[in-house]
């Protein structure tokens, strides 16, 4: 199925469908709120390729998050995933995290990565509890004031041959 053709999933007042380029004023402004060393506009650009699922949460009718993420290799590569600074701690970014990881099943992956701050204890903690383990340790991945920071990989096993269980 074509990534534009993807449907359209809506719970309550929160709506996750496919991030366009339109979307990018709004997604460049929740990137340098959630990050200290965002991603520029042609970072984000490139992600828009067919081996790539961008997904746009929508609260009421403004974009409130999204996520990126590659498939390389049978696997789904969790890139960035960021929400609005007044939504975090909603429960947004999980119903996020949940819908790219039930897509990423339907489309045969067979286990979603990514990479965290080892500081970011609010992300680990939603990692972990979505069932994420920690599977290795990249030193100076990230950058930081002084130093470089270490990013703790993490990876979810999906079984895409079964049907994967629809966000809540």
């Amino acid at each position: 199925m074509p990534h534009d053709a993807y449907r359209k999933i809506e719970a309550g007042t929160i709506t996750i469908r496919v991030l366009r380029e339109d979307d990018l004023p709004d997604v460049l402004n929740i990137e340098c709120q959630g990050y200290s060393f965002p991603w520029s506009e042609s970072v984000f650009r490139g992600c828009f390729r067919p081996d790539y699922r961008l997904w746009a949460l929508d609260m009421g009718d403004r974009l409130s998050g999204y996520a990126v993420v590659a498939y390389m290799a049978g696997e789904a590569h969790l890139l960035n995933l960021c929400v609005a600074a007044g939504q975090r701690r909603s429960g947004a970014g999980r119903h996020l995290l949940r819908h790219l990881v039930a897509e990423s099943a339907r489309d045969g992956m067979s286990q979603v990565l990514l990479e965290v701050r080892d500081s970011n204890a609010s992300a680990l903690d939603l990692y972990v509890s979505e069932g994420f383990s920690v599977i290795g340790r990249r030193p100076g991945y990230y950058p930081g004031g002084q130093e470089r920071e270490d990013a703790l990989v993490m990876a979810l096993p999906v079984d895409g041959r079964s049907s994967a269980p629809a966000p809540p």
